[in-house]
């Protein structure tokens, strides 16, 4: 496992004990203006709000909450309006960094963003300079505590619900899939009766840079502090950092 895949479980795994934060429903509540405003407020004809209203309730978002954002986005009543954009840049060391963003004012989080790239050694770069590193994919994460299941019994469940590939790492089982399978993937994989640690659409890179020592530490400070600004909704990067050390910092 990439030191990323390893940064992004531990992420979710505090994600369960910080779900009720507000920056965490504020997140949600952008994507889903974004998605109803793209597709209508229908999640049975727009899959993309189907997706996010599911990751809503899996933090216990209430439900009055997500019907008031969705009123929002189609016009019912007053809201704001976001901007979806994608940011790209370099980490210390050279590791590739791809941020998706919705904001409401683009200038004010250039210049953040900006920022915290250059206060952690990095730097924000041009449109382009490292998408082409990235692959968009579907990914089911199962983790393997408490798992009644064998390997080999979560291959073959995952192949028959329509799953690319299945990677056995320390502690979870990574499935992953074209972003067009995703629906029917996850929720095959939920009627198998297994419970995704975390389900999504991810930018998967496609080679890992390997950082150490000051590198390291300053790459994970720069993911913490993208992570934190309220106008990035995700973060994507390509480094390969020990274990040890990302658990370290993280926990």
């Amino acid at each position: 496992m990439s030191g990323h895949s390893k940064w992004a479980n531990i992420k979710h795994r505090k994600g369960k004990q910080d779900a009720q934060r507000a920056r965490v429903f504020t997140r949600l509540g952008k994507e889903l203006i974004v998605a109803a405003k793209q597709g209508g407020g229908d999640p049975d004809n727009n899959l993309r709000l189907k997706n996010v209203i599911q990751k809503a309730r899996a933090v216990n978002m209430p439900i009055d909450n997500i019907t008031r954002v969705i009123q929002k986005a189609t016009g019912e009543l007053a809201g704001v309006n976001y901007e979806e954009l994608a940011y790209e840049g370099y980490g210390p060391g050279g590791a590739a960094v791809l941020l998706e963003i919705l904001t409401d004012n683009r200038n004010r989080t250039a210049s953040d963003i900006r920022h915290l790239f250059s206060k952690y050694g990095g730097n924000l770069g041009e449109t382009g300079c490292v998408g082409w590193m990235f692959e968009k994919k579907g990914v089911i994460t199962i983790e393997k505590e408490g798992l009644s299941k064998d390997a080999d019994e979560i291959m073959m469940i995952a192949l028959d619900v329509g799953a690319g590939d299945v990677q056995e790492e320390e502690d979870s089982f990574e499935i992953t899939c074209i972003p067009e399978d995703f629906e029917s993937v996850d929720s095959g994989i939920r009627e198998a009766g297994l419970n995704p640690l975390a389900a999504e659409v991810a930018m998967v890179p496609q080679n890992t840079v390997a950082l150490e020592g000051d590198d390291a530490l300053k790459m994970l400070k720069l993911m913490d502090a993208l992570e934190d600004h309220d106008d990035v909704q995700n973060v994507f990067s390509n480094f390969d950092i020990d274990d040890d050390i990302i658990i370290s910092q993280q926990l």
